[in-house]
């Protein structure tokens, strides 16, 4: 679900010291998870604690590269000890915290000062400098003003960005010491939810379900014309339902089908391009999606299960559209499948592999019972262990040859074996889970600025004023800002930004459902892994292809335009999303798919056979159509893209 955090040279007793606080912060969750639910902020002080111990750890001050030394040390020391102490302090002095709620001691202030700065230095090292910056500069925006702590700071605020201000012990108050900060609903996703399921899909790589995945991916599609290709698309949606991060999926499919894509023929930079494309779906395919789900279900007060009910069909329809630009330029090129004989057959992948789909099955069938998400995680971490064991234990019994050793030793040693992997496993789902718990804690600085200053409202006029009250230009508006964002912010931050900024005018001043404008911006959000300049999970895979970065890039740009097409679609027809009259949806259903499908052709200028200059525009013109909020026109775009069809289908 999020992207590992890359190994340093570090000394064997820290590495064993990361290693226990790892553990101990996965059996802290899973205890919380299943045995005995906390107090709110318990629960998400220790986490954070925890967590933030973990990246100093990890992430020395000097970086990668260099040794720590004792000045390394000292520095790191007292972030470990700040980091500690902040969240002690929180979860021991609770009740007299929250008794004089309003007025604050000196200690308070000071300790919430600590918690803050030992929050940005974390997210500067692990995430990158922007996400701190843009920590401070909101920061600095709720201390400008008459009554603020740097009042001067106001004269350069344009008249619409301009309040109070706010002084030291009042914002440390709004971000340290309540719930609408630091320690607010993001974190809180993140201490739980999305904790617990990277945990679960750490079990499920750590017992080879990736690989699981990626062979029934091959076995279902290796043999139609650019069948690594289509492999990719496919292993991205399985990979997709235990990892929801797009550079994970890049790292791990990637290395098998980007090869093999290349050698079928596909240029290097296409062959990153698709992998890129099709493991961004990765965020938005259910029942995970990184972690959105969680989010967009707490926003906006939605059972979880009715968020991944409602994504379903968005994601089908984007991998789909990936699916068919890889199908085109496979037959443009004259591209066949693969050998029978270099492929996994489907029913030895079953054989080897089925009981990775008892764990999920597991999981969907308790959340469709409508149990906690974080409940879900737990007892599908349990249902994980349970299988594993009892399928190497069916082995030994039953499949174990004659010069094995006695049974007991055997079973000694495939328990200590099991157990290994367990730690190994508790071990990288903590590790796993730094990202995205950072990024959340600081978005909820930012958050937590928005509702102290009154910015979102503020903001909500300006986007009005800029579009005109044109709802197209409000979401190119959303686009830009997302793509901004996105160049400093890991997708989830973005997100949540994004939403608190955007979401009110969306709703309120553009008349966007609920559930549709945090759609919106969740997808939009994905746009940094496959948009230059920024293209993280492109980037990723140009090196796995050896391919020029920007090359790969735009390729991926061209590949994911879904992920701009989609969401646009499902604003103006609603009902494809929130239900309505079956005949309704499915002419938007049938429209989606048509239109998605003549954009991917027009821009290949290829569909059945080569398409001439005047029907590339005419499936545009048609695709526009479909996209023009008048069913009238509607249906005339319809009509143009099944005729461009008709008469490239003869001339094939």
């Amino acid at each position: 679900m999020t992207d590992r955090p890359r190994q340093h040279p570090l000394t064997r007793p820290v590495l064993l010291l990361i290693s226990v606080v790892a553990v101990s912060l996965s059996l802290f969750q899973l205890y919380t998870a299943g045995i005995q639910i906390l107090n709110t902020y318990y629960q998400r002080g220790i986490h954070l604690a925890l967590i933030l111990v973990m990246a100093f750890l990890f992430f020395p001050v000097f970086g990668r590269r260099r040794k720590r030394g004792f000045i390394g040390w000292l520095i790191d020391g007292a972030f470990i000890a700040g980091s500690a102490y902040a969240g002690f302090y929180l979860v021991y002095y609770l009740d007299d915290i929250i008794n004089r709620a309003g007025f604050w001691t000196r200690t308070d202030i000071i300790v919430g000062i600590i918690a803050v700065i030992t929050l940005l230095e974390a997210s500067r090292r692990v995430i990158g400098l922007t996400i701190t910056v843009i920590g401070l500069i909101f920061i600095l925006y709720a201390m400008a003003g008459p009554r603020g702590t740097l009042p001067f700071l106001g004269q350069f605020l344009p008249g619409i960005l301009e309040h109070r201000g706010y002084r030291v012990d009042r914002i440390v108050a709004q971000l340290y010491l309540g719930l609408e900060g630091i320690y607010g609903v993001p974190l809180g996703v993140a201490a739980t939810f999305v904790f617990i399921f990277i945990l679960f899909g750490a079990f499920l790589e750590l017992t080879g379900a990736g690989k699981f995945f990626i062979d029934l991916a091959y076995a279902s599609s290796g043999r139609q014309r650019g069948g690594p290709a289509k492999a990719a698309v496919v292993a991205s949606a399985f990979m997709g339902s235990i990892s929801g991060s797009a550079i994970a999926n890049v790292v791990t499919s990637g290395a098998f089908t980007i090869p093999l894509m290349k050698k079928l023929g596909y240029k290097p930079e296409e062959a990153g391009g698709i992998e890129a494309a099709a493991s961004t779906g990765g965020q938005i395919m259910p029942p995970i999606m990184g972690a959105g789900a969680f989010l967009i279900a707490e926003y906006t007060g939605m059972p979880y299960i009715e968020i991944v009910r409602l994504s379903v069909l968005p994601a089908i329809m984007y991998f789909a559209t990936v699916y068919l630009f890889v199908d085109i330029i496979a037959a443009k090129r004259g591209m066949a499948g693969m050998k029978s004989s270099e492929l996994p057959r489907l029913h030895e992948v079953f054989a080897r592999g089925w009981h990775f789909l008892i764990p999920l099955g597991i999981l969907i069938y308790f959340l469709v019972l409508n149990i906690s998400p974080n409940r879900v995680g737990f007892i599908a971490i349990i249902a994980v262990l349970i299988v594993s064991a009892l399928r190497g234990l069916i082995r030994l019994l039953f499949f174990r040859t004659t010069e094995s050793k006695s049974l007991p030793t055997t079973l000694g040693r495939a328990a200590g074996s099991g157990f290994i992997g367990t730690i190994r496993a508790l071990e990288v789902g903590a590790k796993n889970a730094i990202p995205v718990s950072v990024a959340t804690a600081v978005a909820g600085i930012v958050v937590g600025i928005v509702g102290l200053t009154g910015l979102g409202l503020k903001f909500s006029s300006l986007m009005l004023s800029f579009s005109m009250g044109n709802i197209v230009l409000a979401i190119l508006l959303v686009i830009l800002a997302s793509l901004v964002l996105g160049m400093g912010l890991p997708v989830t931050a973005s997100y949540i930004v994004l939403i608190v900024l955007t979401g009110p005018a969306l709703v309120n001043d553009f008349g966007i459902p609920l559930i549709i404008a945090h759609l919106l911006v969740f997808w939009y959000s994905q746009d940094s892994n496959v948009t230059p300049p920024v293209a993280l999970a492109a980037f990723a895979a140009a090196g796995v292809a050896r391919a020029d970065p920007m090359k790969t890039g735009f390729a991926a740009w061209k590949f994911a335009k879904g992920l701009y097409l989609i969401p646009l679609f499902m604003v103006f027809n609603p009902e494809i999303i929130t239900g309505g009259p079956l005949l309704v949806v499915t002419w938007g259903v049938l429209t989606a798919f048509a239109a998605l499908g003549a954009f991917a052709a027009a821009l290949e200028g290829f569909i059945f056979t080569r398409m001439y200059p005047l029907s590339r525009l005419l499936a545009a013109l048609g695709t526009v159509a479909i996209f023009w909020p008048n069913l009238w026109i509607e249906i005339a775009g319809f009509g143009l893209i099944v005729l461009v069809l008709a008469i490239n289908y003869r001339n094939c």
